[in-house]
């Protein structure tokens, strides 16, 4: 997932702008020699600010993109795993409950404790 995405993406259940984040694994690419695509323009992922406290390097963030993290809407609770560079944000009765939980259980050392005993739709407090 582009860092530019997390300018443009909110929770889909409660509409909470902007999300937090947190990586689990980066991906680095050469410099692309191609047009680049518009930079944000109210919420930099890649500084996690908001654009009117401050630019980062466009070019630099447009190198990495988000192999592995999870999103949290810390509104509603809920939270959106990132899988293979994309973000997988499904309304509850869409997703997948195993799924969902293999990736809790892949990363809970790295994801918050309420998000692994509280998060919805699915959480680890009743997982075995």
């Amino acid at each position: 997932m582009k860092y530019r995405l997390l300018d443009l993406l909110a929770c889909p259940i409660c509409k909470t702008f902007p999300l937090e984040f947190l990586v689990f694994q980066e991906n680095v690419y050469p410099p692309s020699t191609r047009v680049r695509v518009k930079t944000c323009e109210e919420y930099c992922g890649l500084l996690k600010r908001w654009v009117k406290d401050g630019r980062g390097d466009c070019n630099v963030c447009f190198t990495k993109e988000v192999a592995e993290g999870i999103l949290i809407c810390t509104k509603c609770g809920r939270w959106y795993p990132i899988m293979e560079e994309i973000p997988r944000m499904l309304p509850d009765e869409l997703r997948e409950a195993k799924e969902d939980l293999e990736f809790l259980k892949k990363y809970k050392d790295k994801t918050p404790k309420w998000v692994l005993e509280e998060g919805k739709p699915f959480n680890l407090s009743g997982a075995s």
